[in-house]
Order: structure tokens, then C-alpha cells, then sequence
């Protein structure tokens, strides 16, 4: 029987059927069993197309948080009017965190159905929620542009932003490389934010030298052309050359050769799916940098190393926002990440350390191998052994205030009640003396 009390719960849920992997449904709903049923029984829908549920979670206003995901998602619709979006993996994570991080979810509920009854059974089930994961819900959030595409470019206020933060002297005498699509063109509108910051600012920052490159990708977001390029700035002087078989790809040998033997400060934001190779070849060039990545990278395998030996760390600030090929504003979880000293660094305030009895019950816990988790930025002062913390406790600045990584060859994947949690990072207080 349908809920109709004012009680009666609410739902927001993702259904998919069985032989349409491409396709979810996400709906709303007083009723999770009967909705499901509903489903498995429309006309002119063959029997092997079973649907199940994906995920669901009660929430306080389902009508409200509904349209709020039509507009949210709108892009991923198959129709405006309908409740058909797009599904791969990383979508589905879109769609469940902008939910989970939403103020009107209340909790998730997890739908396990047995094959033989075809009963649906709704149990609780504990997640974690965004600050276990050291994530707010603009740095989580997901869009389809992001998915399998490498064309996500900083907008110039980020840029500015970040690099107000250094002193002027850094940039005196240097020659600035900005190595990964970063075309110039006499329309500021197809140049690089960081080749217009770098221009624009060329004399006050007393710059020796810009380098920049234009790759000739499939996608040509500065309307620049199939052919690469290396443009080049000496005081007033500006030249723009097409070497024969470039292609303007950072790990082009002219590109190498160019960071290896002109290079001071390396600047840019280097494709997602090509990170890895990246970060090795700047880091490996032992030049100084201020490059955009990843906001997970503290606590992903591939990277740990490098903040374990201290030879990088993370810059002042976040990006939330970035633009895709069609000058459209979308949301991904990006952080700067430098080698460039800081000092004072604002987010300190957000570490909160002290003695391991004064953190609250809620924020401390031990998983299955009695490893103490720590959450929302709280450390423990007096505690000696390994714990684990998310990803903004280390983009906090936690390995400046005398912590260290334990182990630079994996991340941490811890289990409570045998149940997986969300990846974190073993650090453990430097010993004194």
C-alpha cells in the first residue's frame, strides 16, 4: 500500500534495466518497492529486461531535489521531458554525489533484490559522506564534458588568483614555459589563460622570457589550427614559429629540450589523462612549477611519492570551475600544486590538531586492522602510530606541521565491519630530536 500520511517517506532514486547499460533512470518516489515493480511491469518491455536499482536515498523534498537534478544534469537527459540520462561509471558517480552532498538528503538506502522471490528488501546502509573523502560537493561534482575528454582549460581568474598569492620576485629574470595547449592569438579569447596572464603582466613581473606551445589535438578549443606551434616573448618582441613535424606536445623532444634548456618556471594545465607522465617529466626536470591537477593526487598511488620527498605540494587554492571546448563553464575537482616555498599558508586554520581524547567521537574511528581514521581535519597531537586521513588534510598543509607519509607506494583503502571505505592516506608524526 502507497504511503499517504504526511510521514511517509521520500525517495530519489537511479534505475536501470538490464539490457540498456547505456541509460539510467533517476526518479522520485514514496514507495521503492512498489516503484520497482512498476518498472518490471510495462507493457511492450521484454521479460530479459529486468530493471534494478542503482541506488536510492531518502531525502526531505523529492520534488524539489528532482528538479534540481533535471537542472543540474540537464545536459546528460536524453530528453528534456523525460527522466532518461546517460550511464557509464563515472556519470553514475556524478549523479549519486551531487545527491549525497545535497542539504535535502537525509540518508542512502541500499536495494538488494532476490532473484528467486523478486522481493525487494530496503536496508540502511552507512556511507561515507564528502568530508571522509576530504572533498566538498563542488570539488566532487562530476559533469560529462569532464568524462573521457582531456579539453578542460583554466579560466584567467584562476589563474590570477593563484599567482597573487607568490611573491613578485619568483618570476624576476625568468623564463616562464607553458607547455601544454597554451596558444596565443591577438583575440584574448582564443589565448591561454596562463600565456594572457603571462603577457599582460610580462614587464611587471620582470620576465626574461614565455614560451608557449600549441598542440595540434583533435579538438582545437583557441581556434588555432591542426599544426603546432612554439610562441615566443622577449620584451617587446614577439614570434610565433611551426617547426617542421611538431606537435606541440609536452613531451615532444623539441618541447624537452626547450624545458631542459630554457626553462625556469614551468605553468599550465596539463591534460587528466596524461597527468602521470607529466608530473614525472616537469618533476624529473628538477625546474620549479605552478601546474593545475587532480584534487585526489595527495592520496592516489601514482603521486605519493612526490609529497612523500617533499618535492611538491600543494598551492593556495582549489578550482571548482574550468571551460570545455564549447567556452561552456563546468564543474571538476582541480587543486594547484607547486615547489614554490610557502609560508603561512591560510588553510592551516583548517587543521585542527590536538590531544586524540579531545577529538570528537563522530570524527574518529578504527577500521577492521585497528587503524585510527581521523575525519574532517582533525589530528591527533599525542598519537604515535600510522593513521589515515583524506586528501584535504594534506592539501591543508598537514605534512608542513611535523606529519609524515608512511609508506609513498600505495594508498590506504580502509574496511569497517568488513564494508570498504573511500581511499585515504597513512601518515604517521615525525618523531622529535
Amino acid at each position: 500500500m502507497t504511503p499517504t500520511s504526511e510521514k511517509a517517506k521520500q525517495y530519489i532514486y537511479v534505475v536501470q534495466a538490464s539490457l540498456e547499460p547505456g541509460k539510467c533512470k533517476i526518479g522520485k518516489t514514496n514507495d521503492l518497492e512498489r516503484r520497482l515493480k512498476e518498472y518490471n511491469s510495462m507493457t511492450g518491455k521484454s521479460k530479459d529486461n529486468v530493471y534494478q536499482y542503482l541506488f536510492s536515498a531518502e531525502v526531505k523534498n523529492m520534488t524539489k531535489l528532482e528538479n534540481e537534478i533535471k537542472v543540474m544534469f540537464l545536459h546528460l537527459r536524453e530528453e528534456a521531458s523525460k527522466e532518461i540520462y546517460f550511464y557509464n561509471s563515472a556519470l553514475f558517480k556524478g549523479y549519486v554525489e551531487f545527491i549525497n552532498a545535497h542539504k535535502l538528503f537525509v540518508k542512502e538506502t541500499f536495494i538488494k533484490v532476490e532473484e528467486k522471490k523478486q522481493v525487494v528488501k530496503i536496508v540502511s546502509r552507512t556511507t561515507p559522506s564528502l568530508e571522509d573523502r576530504g572533498l566538498s560537493p563542488k570539488d566532487v561534482l562530476q559533469k560529462a564534458q569532464k568524462v573521457n575528454n582531456d579539453e578542460f582549460y583554466t579560466r584567467y581568474e584562476d589563474v590570477e588568483k593563484e599567482f597573487s598569492m607568490y611573491p613578485k620576485k619568483i618570476w624576476k629574470n625568468k623564463t616562464v614555459f607553458c607547455n601544454c595547449d597554451d596558444a596565443v592569438d591577438d583575440d584574448e579569447r582564443n589565448t591561454s589563460a596562463f600565456s594572457l596572464y603571462f603577457i599582460q603582466n610580462f614587464h611587471e613581473l620582470g620576465l626574461k622570457k614565455l614560451i608557449c606551445t600549441h598542440y595540434d589535438g583533435v579538438v582545437d578549443l583557441f581556434n588555432q589550427g591542426a599544426k603546432g606551434y612554439i610562441f615566443t616573448k622577449v620584451g617587446y618582441k614577439e614570434i610565433k614559429d611551426f617547426p617542421k613535424g611538431y606537435n606541440g606536445s609536452f613531451d615532444h623532444p623539441l618541447s624537452l629540450k626547450i624545458l631542459e634548456e630554457e626553462a625556469d618556471v614551468v605553468c599550465t594545465n596539463p591534460p587528466f589523462s596524461r597527468a602521470i607522465d607529466y608530473w614525472e617529466t616537469v618533476i624529473k626536470s628538477g625546474k620549479k612549477f605552478l601546474i593545475v591537477s587532480n584534487i585526489a593526487n595527495p592520496i592516489t598511488k601514482a603521486y605519493i611519492p612526490y609529497f612523500k620527498e617533499n618535492r611538491v605540494w600543494a598551492g593556495y587554492h582549489r578550482i571548482d570551475y574550468f571551460l570545455n571546448p564549447k567556452k561552456e563553464l563546468v564543474e571538476a575537482s582541480g587543486h594547484w600544486y607547486t615547489n614554490f616555498p610557502i609560508k603561512n599558508r591560510p588553510k592551516y586554520k583548517h587543521l585542527k590538531i590536538m590531544p586524540l581524547k579531545e577529538i570528537p567521537e563522530k570524527y574518529k574511528r578504527y577500521d577492521d586492522s585497528k587503524t585510527l581514521l581521523v575525519d574532517h581535519c582533525y589530528i591527533p597531537s599525542d598519537y604515535k602510530k600510522p593513521f589515515a586521513v583524506s586528501a584535504r588534510s594534506i592539501l591543508n598543509g598537514l605534512l608542513e606541521k611535523g606529519y609524515k607519509i608512511v609508506d609513498k607506494n600505495a594508498d590506504y583503502i580502509a574496511f569497517v565491519n568488513g564494508k570498504q571505505c573511500f581511499r585515504r592516506i597513512l601518515v604517521q608524526k615525525e618523531q622529535e630530536g
